[in-house]
């Protein structure tokens, strides 16, 4: 294809995008130098913590045409996620007996839904340029694209790691089409970050180390899904109701007041998880939880985390008879990882029932 076809090409693919539900589509070059040392320097500190794929692709994550031979651009997109009927997320942190999901986990599986619709754009894309290579990614493979993002103009990285908007705050989800086509590419989106730091401050565990700099191994989403073992003693009491995922460090930017709200179905709240009480799940049985959490992200982790997270979020909880009962009712369950969570948990309300 000529040039003018190519500029004209990246417009069409921009506009279907939008079609299909993205609110922003943009197009970045290959080039990512500058993040890949970044990595290394995240990686050799240990941020990652126990998650070790993080560092075993080499450099394939920083180097898309090394992943995907042939690739000369990525084609970015953003969808928004935020669900339009939730609970106030700021009234469930303070129920200590309520449950906190992270706003992304309250509907569908994002994989998904983005990937069907990432899909559909290379469609359109084929139809017109007929063969050519692509391959897309949701979150799926060893891409960096809050960087690949940041190059297509779809916003900055914040100092809390993730990727802000200026009429999107960074309540969306990010996806890839990794594609041969040589695409004119857009430009990168400057910091508008100044000099707050809200996001640092408020960090219950104080993961975000220093400015754009995320220690994993203290995150309280990294604690309750990426961890499969035990969690921290010191970093259980931190944890407070957050039972999957944290998002204190978005609740507090500046830029999520113009935040937009989900428009897909997909997003919408189910089981109503944006207002469940910690007690209510922590009675759910295997089988309840693979059947009401079908589709669900929150499924990833398995009942077994799921059980070692609420029995955190129960020993923060005020002291109740209630409580007490619920756990001891776990006291002998067959997981020796949701016991000994259990076993702290009752402690800690024993503690607290002595001082009330």
């Amino acid at each position: 294809m000529h040039e003018p076809d190519l500029r004209l090409l990246a417009d069409d693919i921009k506009r279907w995008g939008r079609a299909l539900g993205f609110a922003d589509v943009g197009i970045a070059g290959c080039d990512l130098g500058a993040a890949e040392q970044g990595l290394q320097n995240w990686l050799a500190q240990g941020f990652h913590g126990e998650m070790d794929y993080m560092a075993a692709h080499g450099t394939k994550r920083s180097r898309p045409a090394e992943l995907v031979p042939g690739t000369l651009r990525v084609i970015t997109a953003r969808l928004d996620y935020f669900p339009p009927d939730a609970a106030d997320p700021h009234a469930v942190l303070a129920d200590a007996e309520a449950a906190y999901i992270s706003r992304y986990a309250l509907g569908r599986d994002y994989h998904k839904v983005l990937r069907n619709r990432l899909q559909s754009l290379t469609d359109k894309i084929s139809a017109v340029v007929g063969a050519h290579r692509f391959r897309v990614f949701t979150d799926s493979a060893p891409v960096l694209e809050v960087e690949l993002a940041s190059q297509s103009g779809l916003g900055w990285r914040g100092k809390h790691t993730l990727l802000l908007n200026r009429e999107h705050g960074s309540w969306f989800f990010l996806g890839e089409i990794y594609t041969d086509l040589p695409l004119p590419v857009d430009a990168p989106e400057s910091s508008h970050c100044g000099s707050c730091q809200a996001c640092l401050d408020v960090c219950p565990t104080q993961a975000i180390v220093a400015p754009y700099q995320l220690d994993a191994r203290r995150c309280i989403s990294y604690l309750t899904i990426e961890l499969k073992g035990p969690i921290p003693v010191d970093l259980r009491p931190l944890i407070g109701n957050r039972i999957y995922g944290c998002d204190d460090c978005q609740l507090v930017c500046p830029w999520n007041r113009f935040a937009q709200t989900a428009t897909l179905p997909d997003f919408a709240v189910r089981q109503a998880l944006d207002r469940t009480r910690l007690i209510e799940i922590f009675a759910w049985s295997e089988t309840e939880f693979n059947d009401r959490l079908a589709g669900s992200a929150i499924r990833r982790i398995g009942h077994e985390r799921w059980l070692r997270n609420i029995a955190v979020a129960l020993g923060n909880a005020p002291a109740s008879a209630e409580t007490m009962a619920a756990l001891r009712q776990r006291g002998g369950d067959s997981s020796e990882l949701v016991r000994e969570h259990v076993q702290w948990a009752l402690a800690r309300q024993s503690e607290k029932a002595r001082h009330a």
